[in-house]
């Protein structure tokens, strides 16, 4: 099992955008084959900080929801509204 831990950091602006991206993300994502959970938090100390939070059942699960249609459209859109480059985590 893996668990990926990625962290966005946002501006004020765009801050409706990010949520309202990640929310696809995850609806889209969660009907991969493979993905235990996926879930989108804002942080309750920072507010410019929300976190995605990944489980899968292995890697090559991992890699196909990777090279996924709504991953390679929503993650770089997300990307490009963050204010810093995302920090991914893997356990």
């Amino acid at each position: 099992m893996l668990r990926l831990n990625v962290f966005i950091q946002v501006s004020e602006e765009n801050k409706a955008e990010v949520e309202k991206t990640a929310k696809e993300l995850v609806a889209a994502s969660l009907k991969d084959e493979g993905c235990i959970a996926y879930d989108f938090f804002k942080s309750a100390t920072r507010e410019d900080v929300y976190m995605i939070c990944e489980t899968w059942t292995d890697e090559a699960s991992l890699k196909a929801h990777s090279e996924s249609v709504h991953f390679t459209t929503l993650v770089p859109k997300i990307e490009s509204l963050a204010a810093m480059k995302l920090e991914k985590f893997q356990f």
